[in-house]
């Protein structure tokens, strides 16, 4: 029947018409046939980062009061941050202290004295099947956002504090937020 309609349908438009008509009404072929998917996807949300004042009295709040397991405090050199995470099930809370000088989070704190949201970071998944697998090479996902006009804030990846590969994109070009990668 369906067929017997594109005969129909096809009889007065011309050869190469009905031969894309055809091809579009095909089930047996993609239409996105022969464009490159992306090697990568976003993954699940890894947790999100809070600037505190005062780490002791954050960490009590969120041991004590609220009764979630934490962490020890970890200094980062690398970043300019102490770490606490605070565990939630399904994600985690990273709370960050400046260390240093020159820590990024010093200057979040001199604009917001009470603290407040600070990144959001999502893990990075290969893209080859369904399924997720590990992303091999963060270099690859940052040439293909800068294809995108993305910015980074650094030249080069560094170790995050789960030990794994991470860069953070500019808020400008991320709808006003701190956006850190995270290779899965």
């Amino acid at each position: 029947m369906a067929s017997a309609v594109l005969k129909v349908a096809a009889a007065g438009v011309s050869r190469c018409s009905r031969v894309a008509l055809w091809r579009a009404h095909s089930t047996t072929v993609p239409l996105h046939q022969g464009v490159p998917a992306s090697l990568w996807k976003l993954g699940r949300l890894n947790h999100i980062a809070i600037a505190v004042p005062d780490m002791e009295k954050a960490t009590a709040l969120y041991r004590d009061v609220l009764g979630a397991t934490v962490s020890e405090k970890v200094p980062l050199p690398d970043h300019g941050v102490y770490t606490v995470f605070v565990e939630l099930g399904n994600t985690k809370l990273e709370l960050l202290h400046p260390l240093g000088e020159k820590s990024p989070i010093s200057g979040f704190l001199l604009k917001n004295k009470s603290g407040g949201m600070h990144h959001i970071c999502i893990e990075i998944y290969s893209e080859f099947t369904n399924t997720h697998h590990k992303v091999d090479d963060i270099s690859a996902v940052i040439a293909d956002l800068k294809t995108k006009n993305i910015r980074m804030l650094s030249a080069e990846p560094r170790i995050g504090a789960h030990g794994k590969p991470v860069m953070f994109l500019h808020p400008k070009d991320c709808d006003g937020v701190l956006v850190e990668l995270e290779e899965a």
